[in-house]
């Protein structure tokens, strides 16, 4: 593949660290050993899932969006980044996908890192922000198609099953999760998922009992058909939630190969706890 001018002259810059660190240790100086301009940060990248999450998602931005609290649900820490950016709607703009595959001009992280979005501030909010040259790797890695990480094809030889699920049961969210996000190891069989197969209980938090049912619709992001997403029909006020699914088959869900994964034992209707979780008004 064609390297693009933008990732060259980051590889030119990163040279010229290694050789500016035999006579100084380069502080002060952005990936092409220019003075790093006020308000902004500049970052050794190579335009690969692993490098922008290692690199940026983890130490920049992850300390906001991170857990219960991160802002619109997304959470950019190592465990749960691709499944909510690829292919998946912006909370903000939901026309707009935060990754749209092989498109970084109408991918909303783009627009929000380079400040041109229609909605909401810059990020990283209040700065300092990514230079020029570090958005042009993310810009890059989304031009490729925005693969995985070399991780992901590790996993993908692993038994088919669930590896993360986001909420859940470990940590309440501040505000009602755009979507509730079942991540697996591998490809799901979309023949086997009814878009139309899931909803959400509130449950009275002691006995369980069922206070609200509320419709949900089904979503498999096109450039990830390893992540689920379930989107509640509208906002959830505080309270204690469950999500479930109807599959196909009595067994659970299937992958390409027609391997199945459940969720434990189905319930009378025929549906899996997709999760459980707590939405509060936290400090």
């Amino acid at each position: 593949m064609k390297m693009s001018r933008a990732v060259a002259n980051g590889l030119k810059g990163t040279i010229f660290l290694l050789i500016a660190g035999c006579a100084g240790n380069g502080e002060g100086l952005d990936a092409n050993g220019r003075p790093i301009a006020e308000g902004t940060v500049s970052i050794a990248l190579s335009a690969d899932f692993q490098s922008i999450q290692d690199n940026v998602f983890t130490p920049i931005c992850s300390v906001c969006h991170v857990g219960g609290g991160a802002p619109m649900g997304l959470r950019l820490d190592a465990a749960d980044s691709y499944n909510l950016l690829v292919g998946v709607a912006s909370t903000e703009v939901p026309s707009i996908l935060r990754v749209k595959p092989g498109d970084p001009d109408n991918s909303y992280i783009i627009q929000k890192l380079e400040g041109h979005a229609a909605v909401g501030a810059r990020m990283p909010f209040g700065g300092p922000y990514l230079t020029a040259d570090t958005v042009s790797f993310i810009r890059q890695w989304i031009s490729n198609g925005a693969p995985p990480a070399a991780t992901a094809a590790a996993q993908s030889a692993e038994k088919f099953g669930v590896v993360n699920v986001v909420p859940d049961s470990s940590e309440p969210v501040s505000q009602s999760p755009p979507q509730i996000t079942v991540a697996f190891n591998q490809e799901l069989d979309l023949s086997q998922i009814d878009p139309q197969s899931a909803r959400i209980e509130r449950l009275d938090p002691q006995s369980g009992a069922v206070l609200e049912m509320l419709p949900a619709r089904v979503a498999v992001p096109s450039a990830n058909h390893k992540a689920l997403l379930i989107w509640p029909t509208h906002a959830l006020s505080p309270g204690h939630y469950q999500a479930l699914m109807r599959t196909a088959q009595p067994a659970g869900f299937a992958n390409m190969s027609g391997q199945t994964a459940a969720f434990g034992a189905a319930n009378s209707n025929g549906e899996f706890v997709m999760s459980t979780f707590d939405v509060e008004v936290l400090p």
